[in-house]
Protein backbone atom coordinates (compact mmCIF):
# COMPACT_ATOMS: atom_id res chain seq x y z
CA UNK A 1 0.00 0.00 0.00
CA UNK A 2 1.21 3.71 -0.37
CA UNK A 3 0.56 4.76 3.42
CA UNK A 4 -1.34 6.96 5.32
CA UNK A 5 -1.01 10.25 2.84
CA UNK A 6 -0.69 11.48 -0.59
CA UNK A 7 2.71 11.69 -0.62
CA UNK A 8 3.44 8.62 -2.53
CA UNK A 9 0.86 8.93 -5.04
CA UNK A 10 2.87 12.79 -5.04
CA UNK A 11 5.63 11.29 -6.72
CA UNK A 12 3.83 9.33 -9.38
CA UNK A 13 5.63 10.51 -12.54
CA UNK A 14 3.76 12.87 -15.21
CA UNK A 15 3.98 10.51 -18.02
CA UNK A 16 4.48 7.04 -17.71
CA UNK A 17 5.37 6.23 -21.57
CA UNK A 18 2.38 8.38 -23.46
CA UNK A 19 0.13 8.02 -20.28
CA UNK A 20 -0.91 10.61 -18.23
CA UNK A 21 -0.95 11.04 -15.08
CA UNK A 22 -5.03 11.46 -13.75
CA UNK A 23 -4.89 12.26 -9.92
CA UNK A 24 -8.09 13.87 -8.44
CA UNK A 25 -9.81 14.21 -4.59
CA UNK A 26 -13.35 14.14 -4.61
CA UNK A 27 -15.61 15.55 -1.62
CA UNK A 28 -19.36 14.65 -1.74
CA UNK A 29 -21.33 16.06 1.45
CA UNK A 30 -24.48 14.75 2.29
CA UNK A 31 -27.44 15.78 5.18
CA UNK A 32 -30.93 16.61 5.20
CA UNK A 33 -30.14 20.58 4.00
CA UNK A 34 -27.67 19.81 2.16
CA UNK A 35 -26.06 17.88 -0.84
CA UNK A 36 -22.90 19.10 -2.23
CA UNK A 37 -19.75 18.04 -3.89
CA UNK A 38 -15.98 19.75 -4.64
CA UNK A 39 -12.88 18.07 -6.71
CA UNK A 40 -9.38 19.10 -7.66
CA UNK A 41 -8.41 17.04 -11.01
CA UNK A 42 -5.11 16.61 -12.80
CA UNK A 43 -4.47 14.97 -16.10
CA UNK A 44 -1.00 15.30 -17.07
CA UNK A 45 0.10 19.05 -16.57
CA UNK A 46 -3.61 20.03 -17.02
CA UNK A 47 -5.93 21.09 -14.11
CA UNK A 48 -9.35 21.20 -13.93
CA UNK A 49 -11.95 22.54 -10.55
CA UNK A 50 -15.75 21.80 -10.25
CA UNK A 51 -18.13 22.25 -7.27
CA UNK A 52 -21.95 21.46 -7.48
CA UNK A 53 -24.66 22.75 -4.35
CA UNK A 54 -28.37 21.82 -3.44
CA UNK A 55 -29.75 23.34 -0.58
CA UNK A 56 -33.19 21.65 0.57
CA UNK A 57 -36.00 24.04 -0.65
CA UNK A 58 -34.04 25.38 -3.63
CA UNK A 59 -34.85 23.58 -7.26
CA UNK A 60 -31.96 24.63 -8.57
CA UNK A 61 -28.75 23.43 -8.42
CA UNK A 62 -25.92 25.29 -8.13
CA UNK A 63 -22.26 24.41 -9.41
CA UNK A 64 -19.69 25.80 -11.53
CA UNK A 65 -16.52 23.84 -13.57
CA UNK A 66 -13.45 25.57 -14.18
CA UNK A 67 -10.76 24.30 -16.85
CA UNK A 68 -8.59 26.52 -16.13
CA UNK A 69 -8.97 26.58 -11.88
CA UNK A 70 -8.69 29.91 -9.91
CA UNK A 71 -6.79 30.17 -7.05
CA UNK A 72 -9.14 30.67 -3.66
CA UNK A 73 -12.45 28.89 -5.26
CA UNK A 74 -12.24 25.54 -4.05
CA UNK A 75 -9.85 23.88 -1.50
CA UNK A 76 -9.49 20.54 -0.70
CA UNK A 77 -7.23 19.52 1.80
CA UNK A 78 -6.46 16.50 2.92
CA UNK A 79 -5.60 15.30 6.32
CA UNK A 80 -2.11 16.30 8.01
CA UNK A 81 -1.91 19.21 4.67
CA UNK A 82 -0.61 23.06 5.57
CA UNK A 83 -3.32 23.71 7.96
CA UNK A 84 -4.84 21.25 9.50
CA UNK A 85 -4.37 18.77 12.41
CA UNK A 86 -3.57 15.29 11.81
CA UNK A 87 -6.59 13.86 11.15
CA UNK A 88 -8.76 16.38 9.61
CA UNK A 89 -9.19 17.91 6.03
CA UNK A 90 -10.60 20.88 4.37
CA UNK A 91 -12.94 21.64 2.21
CA UNK A 92 -13.83 25.78 1.17
CA UNK A 93 -15.56 26.88 -1.83
CA UNK A 94 -15.88 30.22 -2.18
CA UNK A 95 -16.95 31.40 -5.84
CA UNK A 96 -20.72 32.80 -7.32
CA UNK A 97 -22.19 34.07 -3.85
CA UNK A 98 -21.31 30.79 -2.00
CA UNK A 99 -19.40 30.45 0.48
CA UNK A 100 -18.88 26.67 1.99
CA UNK A 101 -16.36 26.22 5.01
CA UNK A 102 -16.45 22.76 6.38
CA UNK A 103 -13.81 20.45 8.14
CA UNK A 104 -13.58 16.78 7.27
CA UNK A 105 -12.75 14.38 10.36
CA UNK A 106 -10.90 11.86 7.79
CA UNK A 107 -10.21 8.17 8.52
CA UNK A 108 -7.92 5.73 7.32
CA UNK A 109 -9.81 4.62 5.05
CA UNK A 110 -9.37 2.01 2.52
CA UNK A 111 -7.36 1.67 -0.49
CA UNK A 112 -6.69 -0.53 -3.70
CA UNK A 113 -3.84 -0.42 -6.01
CA UNK A 114 -5.40 -2.37 -9.22
CA UNK A 115 -4.22 -2.74 -12.99
CA UNK A 116 -5.84 -0.48 -15.60
CA UNK A 117 -4.35 -0.99 -19.17
CA UNK A 118 -0.86 -1.64 -18.83
CA UNK A 119 -0.43 0.54 -15.58
CA UNK A 120 -1.79 0.57 -12.15
CA UNK A 121 -4.36 3.05 -10.47
CA UNK A 122 -4.36 3.91 -6.85
CA UNK A 123 -7.12 5.17 -4.72
CA UNK A 124 -8.22 5.63 -1.88
CA UNK A 125 -11.65 5.99 0.02
CA UNK A 126 -13.36 7.51 2.91
CA UNK A 127 -16.99 6.93 3.57
CA UNK A 128 -19.25 8.72 6.23
CA UNK A 129 -16.75 11.17 7.46
CA UNK A 130 -17.98 13.86 9.82
CA UNK A 131 -18.35 17.55 8.29
CA UNK A 132 -19.19 20.59 10.09
CA UNK A 133 -18.40 24.02 9.38
CA UNK A 134 -20.49 27.24 7.57
CA UNK A 135 -22.30 28.10 4.48
CA UNK A 136 -23.28 31.30 3.51
CA UNK A 137 -24.95 32.15 0.15
CA UNK A 138 -25.57 35.15 -1.35
CA UNK A 139 -24.17 37.82 1.06
CA UNK A 140 -26.30 36.09 4.16
CA UNK A 141 -25.65 35.27 7.70
CA UNK A 142 -23.79 32.08 7.66
CA UNK A 143 -25.60 29.12 9.07
CA UNK A 144 -24.20 25.41 11.05
CA UNK A 145 -23.88 22.54 8.71
CA UNK A 146 -23.68 18.82 10.47
CA UNK A 147 -23.37 16.51 7.50
CA UNK A 148 -21.24 13.19 6.43
CA UNK A 149 -19.03 12.86 3.37
CA UNK A 150 -17.40 10.58 0.85
CA UNK A 151 -13.75 11.19 -0.13
CA UNK A 152 -12.08 9.84 -3.42
CA UNK A 153 -8.46 10.10 -3.48
CA UNK A 154 -6.97 8.59 -6.68
CA UNK A 155 -4.02 8.44 -8.83
CA UNK A 156 -2.68 6.58 -12.25
CA UNK A 157 -1.96 6.42 -15.22
CA UNK A 158 -4.86 5.23 -16.67
CA UNK A 159 -6.35 3.40 -19.90
CA UNK A 160 -7.21 5.87 -23.24
CA UNK A 161 -10.12 4.83 -22.67
CA UNK A 162 -11.88 4.55 -19.65
CA UNK A 163 -15.40 4.01 -18.42
CA UNK A 164 -17.38 3.40 -14.97
CA UNK A 165 -20.02 4.06 -12.76
CA UNK A 166 -19.35 4.43 -9.56
CA UNK A 167 -21.84 5.73 -6.27
CA UNK A 168 -21.08 6.99 -2.69
CA UNK A 169 -23.51 7.91 -0.63
CA UNK A 170 -24.07 7.25 3.66
CA UNK A 171 -27.11 6.32 5.39
CA UNK A 172 -28.42 4.65 8.41
CA UNK A 173 -29.62 0.83 8.36
CA UNK A 174 -32.95 -0.48 9.67
CA UNK A 175 -32.01 -1.04 13.02
CA UNK A 176 -30.14 2.46 13.28
CA UNK A 177 -26.80 1.63 12.81
CA UNK A 178 -24.87 4.26 10.59
CA UNK A 179 -24.29 2.77 7.24
CA UNK A 180 -22.03 4.26 4.02
CA UNK A 181 -20.59 2.79 0.89
CA UNK A 182 -18.62 3.07 -2.36
CA UNK A 183 -19.17 0.54 -5.26
CA UNK A 184 -18.00 0.81 -9.12
CA UNK A 185 -17.82 -1.10 -12.12
CA UNK A 186 -15.51 -0.40 -14.94
CA UNK A 187 -12.40 0.50 -13.23
CA UNK A 188 -10.00 -0.65 -9.77
CA UNK A 189 -12.92 -3.60 -9.65
CA UNK A 190 -10.83 -6.92 -9.53
CA UNK A 191 -13.14 -10.26 -7.89
CA UNK A 192 -10.88 -9.19 -4.75
CA UNK A 193 -8.32 -6.44 -3.80
CA UNK A 194 -11.03 -3.76 -4.96
CA UNK A 195 -12.20 -0.54 -3.72
CA UNK A 196 -15.70 -1.67 -3.64
CA UNK A 197 -16.61 -1.46 0.17
CA UNK A 198 -19.66 -1.20 2.51
CA UNK A 199 -19.05 0.65 6.05
CA UNK A 200 -20.91 -0.70 9.16
CA UNK A 201 -21.06 1.53 12.31
CA UNK A 202 -17.83 3.00 10.49
CA UNK A 203 -15.76 -0.08 9.99
CA UNK A 204 -15.50 -0.85 6.44
CA UNK A 205 -15.50 -4.70 4.38
CA UNK A 206 -15.17 -5.30 0.96
CA UNK A 207 -18.36 -6.80 -1.31
CA UNK A 208 -18.93 -8.75 -4.00
CA UNK A 209 -18.85 -7.08 -7.48
CA UNK A 210 -21.70 -4.76 -8.88
CA UNK A 211 -23.94 -4.14 -11.62
CA UNK A 212 -25.51 -0.39 -12.34
CA UNK A 213 -28.85 -0.08 -14.52
CA UNK A 214 -28.17 1.64 -17.69
CA UNK A 215 -30.02 4.52 -16.32
CA UNK A 216 -28.40 4.29 -12.88
CA UNK A 217 -31.56 3.50 -10.86
CA UNK A 218 -30.49 0.34 -9.39
CA UNK A 219 -27.44 -1.39 -8.13
CA UNK A 220 -27.79 -4.89 -8.05
CA UNK A 221 -24.78 -6.86 -6.01
CA UNK A 222 -23.80 -10.40 -7.06
CA UNK A 223 -25.09 -11.87 -3.21
CA UNK A 224 -28.64 -10.51 -4.68
CA UNK A 225 -28.86 -7.22 -2.59
CA UNK A 226 -30.23 -4.20 -4.44
CA UNK A 227 -29.96 -0.49 -3.58
CA UNK A 228 -32.66 1.57 -5.65
CA UNK A 229 -31.90 4.96 -6.34
CA UNK A 230 -34.21 7.85 -7.01
CA UNK A 231 -32.47 11.05 -8.21
CA UNK A 232 -32.68 14.62 -7.28
CA UNK A 233 -30.80 17.06 -9.19
CA UNK A 234 -27.78 15.81 -11.64
CA UNK A 235 -24.52 16.96 -12.39
CA UNK A 236 -23.55 16.40 -16.46
CA UNK A 237 -21.07 17.83 -18.79
CA UNK A 238 -19.76 16.75 -22.69
CA UNK A 239 -16.26 18.09 -22.95
CA UNK A 240 -14.16 17.32 -26.39
CA UNK A 241 -10.87 18.69 -26.44
CA UNK A 242 -8.86 16.83 -29.34
CA UNK A 243 -6.92 14.36 -27.45
CA UNK A 244 -9.32 14.87 -24.55
CA UNK A 245 -12.60 14.26 -24.21
CA UNK A 246 -15.20 13.36 -21.23
CA UNK A 247 -18.55 12.67 -20.75
CA UNK A 248 -20.82 12.52 -17.59
CA UNK A 249 -23.85 12.32 -15.32
CA UNK A 250 -23.30 12.47 -12.00
CA UNK A 251 -27.36 12.73 -10.24
CA UNK A 252 -27.15 13.50 -5.91
CA UNK A 253 -30.42 11.84 -4.43
CA UNK A 254 -31.79 9.09 -2.14
CA UNK A 255 -31.45 5.81 -1.68
CA UNK A 256 -33.69 2.80 -0.60
CA UNK A 257 -33.22 -1.17 -0.37
CA UNK A 258 -30.39 -3.05 0.38
CA UNK A 259 -26.81 -2.78 -0.01
CA UNK A 260 -24.56 -5.31 -0.53
CA UNK A 261 -23.77 -7.85 2.50
CA UNK A 262 -27.83 -8.08 3.00
CA UNK A 263 -27.91 -5.19 4.88
CA UNK A 264 -31.46 -3.09 4.24
CA UNK A 265 -31.37 0.66 4.80
CA UNK A 266 -34.20 3.31 5.89
CA UNK A 267 -32.41 5.96 4.41
CA UNK A 268 -29.55 6.77 2.61
CA UNK A 269 -27.80 10.08 0.56
CA UNK A 270 -25.34 9.92 -1.78
CA UNK A 271 -24.24 10.68 -5.31
CA UNK A 272 -24.46 7.78 -8.79
CA UNK A 273 -22.30 8.49 -11.44
CA UNK A 274 -21.86 7.03 -14.99
CA UNK A 275 -18.56 8.97 -16.63
CA UNK A 276 -16.84 7.59 -20.16
CA UNK A 277 -13.20 9.42 -20.63
CA UNK A 278 -10.36 9.41 -23.37
CA UNK A 279 -7.54 10.81 -21.96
Amino acid sequence: MLGDDLSAPARLPMFRGLRPLKRWRYVGIFSDELMACAALVQIGPARQSFWALRVDGEAALRERTRLLPRSGEVQLVHRGGPGVSGKDGLLRVHDRGLQLDLTLEEQAGIEALCPHGRHQVWTRKQAGVRAHGTLALDGGPPREIEALAVIDDTAGHHARRTEWRWSAGVGESLDGVAVAWNLVSGVNDPPSGSERAVWVAGEPREVPAVAFSADLSSIRCDDGSELRFQAEAERSRSDNLLIVSSDYRAPFGTFSGTLPGGIPIARGRGVVEHHRARW
